[in-house]
């Protein structure tokens, strides 16, 4: 019998050790010349379609391609920057890669099967196309139809693999295309505008004490958005202008319970009806209790966890910035301990088998006697979100490990998914609430209770609070002296600045970027000096209009639909703009343009014209190219050339207004105002 060979190549070095361990009996290890990292797994396996077969199993890392302009380009004055929008690109691998492509073709040349074990993303199609043009290189079968096939997997436990070892699938040509697509643009347009806003505000910056890296204005078509938006905020925090209001605070004390009412109106900004109306209830000395409403209530329990939301809880409860958090759980997938955490999933197929997930968890661990509870009866299916990405299930634990065997730092980010995961799989809390509305005068005022009947998801998911707000038994009709009546008054404040969860979401929903690449392009702005990241200070209230009332959500913020006016008045922006606010640090990070950042954003805006490009427009339009090649519905060169022409017209518009740029960097980096 003819024993077939079959050559398989993951995505990263410890992938395709962990794979190899679970296929093979007996595993030979060889290394690889000139790379440290990259190792030749040896064993047999039984493939049910193609028999006993001699399998050595070896990896790339990451990309294996490269890409760059043909060698005429690469001085920055060899031609005019728009000319990169046509120029030739040479793809070829790199000397870091050549060893890796050498081990590859070695073995490709007597293999009778490529199987392609990449990450099941986007970038891992692309990734597996590149691996198979290499192996084509010295045995063109694998290059053919049939030739080259490809696990799907999303995690690193061992009955997972081996059904993915015994199912392959094709390639998806399509996704692949559309990361391919995505390359080339981001080359195309990165390299043309950086090039050409480098050498317009070279002038003005080199008189500067700034940085080489400040002096190079590097362009991406997702950091210029986010930057964007970071410049957006501060500008509205700069330019805010408080207005005083005036409230009514009411306060009963019963049965040694404080009491207080909120004012239906909240609060005016006319003092002198303020006034009056408080004189009003004065007058009227009692109050008397219109409405007494009891009713169940509950809090939900969380959505399955996806990528963006673990960088956001993260930031929030783990006081780690996103690409930490997102390193930390790369490696906690590669250990075998989650599964793979670039999902943009919120939903758990039914097929799952969750209730022996959560029995993995109940052999040690904090949460061991809750997850054996859920076991025992407590269990409930997750709740669906609306998302969907057909590739991976929602990040969730797939194996128990004790928390001993990680570092700090994992161990946090592990008990973050594991808690959150039970969390999924448990009731929602339940509780009682009681609304009271009473009639002081001419005016309104309410107040609630709350009472925790069930905690349920709670006792696990200790990030999520609902605390008891007791109330003294009141009834329709009742009458009574108010305790303390009060005036107050205060000042409407401007919103914060960015925060990292805040910018995550603004990012996801104007598509700029990936789940898995947007925590990059925020280093690469902090990198490039346009914004500065600082600690949140703990006291920190922005966007409020009393004191010790909850910051606002994110919604209210972004739509300004606080009380306020801006001014046009000289932007005060600077590196150290954020200092000053005292106060104890939360683990969040908020983000402060530098004034390199707003000369960039202020340049682009006094052009006059929309899709400049510090807005998401273009970027968002090419994310969705992207999902329509994914789709089938248009194709790689149409979706480059249409591009291509969009900011080849905004490329001429900038030409048109040369000095707009230069305007910026003098008023905002060298304080020049005319």
């Amino acid at each position: 019998m003819v024993v077939r060979t079959v050559l398989c190549v993951a995505e990263k070095p410890s992938i395709a050790k962990a794979i190899a361990n679970h296929l093979g009996d007996q595993v030979t290890t060889h290394n690889i010349q000139s790379n440290p990292y990259v190792k030749n797994y040896e064993f047999d396996y039984t493939f049910p379609q193609w028999g006993h077969c001699s399998v050595t199993m070896t990896s790339v890392l990451g990309h294996l391609l490269s890409h760059e302009f043909e060698s005429r380009y690469k001085s920055w004055t060899s031609c005019d920057p728009s000319a990169l929008f046509d120029a030739r690109i040479e793809v070829f691998v790199g000397s870091n890669g050549k060893p890796i492509a050498d081990n590859i073709k070695r073995h490709a040349r007597r293999a009778d099967v490529l199987y392609i074990w990449t990450d099941c993303d986007r970038e891992g199609e692309h990734i597996g196309t590149e691996i198979r043009s290499v192996a084509a290189q010295s045995n063109q079968t694998l290059g053919r139809a049939g030739g080259t096939v490809r696990a799907h997997f999303s995690n690193i436990e061992r009955a997972h693999i081996i059904h993915a070892a015994q199912h392959p699938t094709d390639l998806d040509e399509a996704q692949a295309d559309a990361v391919a697509s995505r390359i080339e643009l981001d080359l195309r347009v990165g390299a043309s505008f950086t090039r050409h806003l480098t050498l317009s505000l070279r002038p003005v910056l080199h008189r500067g004490n700034l940085s080489e890296a400040s002096r190079l204005i590097s362009y991406g078509s997702c950091q210029f958005p986010t930057l964007g938006f970071i410049v957006e905020r501060y500008l509205r925090v700069r330019n805010f202008i408080s207005e005083p209001f005036w409230g009514i605070k009411l306060m009963y004390q019963k049965a040694g319970i404080s009491v207080n009412f909120s004012w239906a109106r909240k609060h005016l900004f006319d003092r002198m009806i303020a006034v009056i109306l408080y004189e009003w209830c004065l007058t009227s000395q009692t109050a008397q209790v219109q409405k007494v409403k009891t009713k169940p209530t509950s809090k939900w329990k969380p959505l399955p966890l996806t990528t963006l939301e673990l960088q956001k809880c993260g930031s929030r409860f783990l006081g780690m910035d996103s690409q930490k958090v997102l390193q930390l759980a790369e490696k906690l997938y590669q250990k075998g301990w989650i599964s793979y955490p670039r999902t943009e999933t919120d939903q758990f197929d039914q097929a799952m088998d969750l209730r022996g997930l959560v029995q993995k968890q109940a052999q040690g661990g904090r949460w061991a006697s809750y997850a054996a509870a859920l076991v025992e009866g407590g269990f409930s299916w997750p709740r669906n979100g609306h998302n969907n990405d057909k590739a991976h299930p929602p990040i969730h634990p797939v194996n128990f490990v004790n928390p001993t065997m990680l570092s700090h730092e994992e161990q946090c980010v592990h008990e973050f998914v594991v808690r959150r995961f039970l969390a999924c799989c448990s009731k929602d809390a339940q509780g009682s609430k009681t609304d009271i509305s009473i009639l002081y005068g001419p005016e309104i005022f309410n107040a609630s209770g709350l009472v925790i009947l069930e905690r349920n998801y709670l006792d696990v998911y200790v990030y999520d609070r609902w605390g008891n707000q007791e109330l003294p038994p009141f009834i329709e009709g009742e009458v009574f002296e108010p305790t303390e009546a009060i005036l107050s008054e205060g000042k409407t404040s401007p919103p914060g600045y960015l925060t990292e969860p805040d910018l995550l979401a603004l990012m996801d929903a104007n598509g700029i970027g990936t789940d898995a690449t947007m925590a990059d392009h925020i280093v690469t702005i902090i990198h490039r000096q346009y914004v500065e990241a600082k600690a949140q200070p703990r006291q920190a209230r922005h966007g409020n209009d009393e004191e010790g009332s909850e910051e606002l959500p994110t919604q209210a913020i972004v739509g300004n639909s606080r009380r306020g006016r801006t001014t046009a008045a000289r932007r005060g922006a600077g590196r150290n703009s954020g200092a000053g606010r005292g106060g104890a640090v939360t683990g969040v990070r908020e983000f402060i343009p530098t004034t390199l950042g707003v000369a960039l954003v202020e340049g682009h805006e006094n052009m006059g014209f929309e899709t400049n490009l510090t807005k998401p427009f273009l970027r968002k339009e090419m994310e969705l190219k992207m999902k329509a090649i994914c789709n089938g519905q248009t194709t790689k060169a149409r979706v480059v050339n249409e591009t291509i022409e969009q900011y080849r017209g905004v490329y001429t518009r900038m030409q048109q207004h040369p000095d707009v740029l230069r305007r910026a960097a003098r008023k905002y980096v060298f304080g020049e105002v005319n």
